[in-house]
């Protein structure tokens, strides 16, 4: 496995769908293009293809070489259950009245076809008012894709700074201040 990585290129398992396991290898720098990009389905060409679902990917312990990828074979058309990311679209009315917008989810899962999967799904901002709150339900699905976990899952808010958030992150920052500092008797 070393000596694959350090030619470029990735060593990847696949499997599902009443057919046998299938060792793969593929050039590293298109995983990570791939990986980096979000996406959950590839479509695979060379010793093994078709459609699959990327179930897991093992990194290095820095977090920036991908060692391993697991692949469940797919049918195009079978829904398939996905995390996707999500991306904030337009400005918040909100912010300009001193709100500030929490983004409280970074992604959502939904089972969608698997020809269907975004890559990206937006939140539309440009309504949002101070107090507002954007629920899962809010968020265009592409056609035939559904909500995983509940529709009603709050994923943004737009909310006035209070005095206990400031009180909090400088307690965060005197606590940090106080791990970085040493302790007395140490030289």
């Amino acid at each position: 496995m070393k000596r694959l990585r350090q030619t470029g290129l990735v060593p990847a398992v696949m499997y599902g769908h009443g057919e046998g396991t299938v060792l793969l290898t593929a050039p590293a720098k298109e995983i990570f293009k791939v990986v980096e990009a979000g996406s959950a389905i590839i479509q695979l060409s060379g010793d093994a293809s078709g459609s699959a679902q990327i179930k897991e990917v093992q990194w290095d312990a820095f977090g920036d070489t991908v060692l391993h990828l697991d692949l469940a074979r797919i049918d195009e058309n079978e829904k398939v259950e996905v995390d996707v990311q999500l991306h904030l679209h337009g400005e918040c009315p909100g912010e300009k009245d001193g709100g500030v917008v929490k983004l409280l989810q970074k992604q959502i899962k939904i089972l969608c076809p698997a020809n269907l999967v975004p890559d990206q799904l937006l939140v539309e901002v440009g309504e949002v008012q101070l107090d507002d709150i954007v629920s899962a339900s809010d968020i265009v699905l592409p056609n035939g894709a559904e909500f995983a976990d509940s529709p009603d899952e709050t994923i943004l808010t737009c909310v006035k700074p209070s005095d206990k958030d400031d009180a909090e992150e400088e307690d965060a920052a005197s606590a940090e201040a106080a791990d970085a500092a040493p302790a007395e008797g140490d030289a």
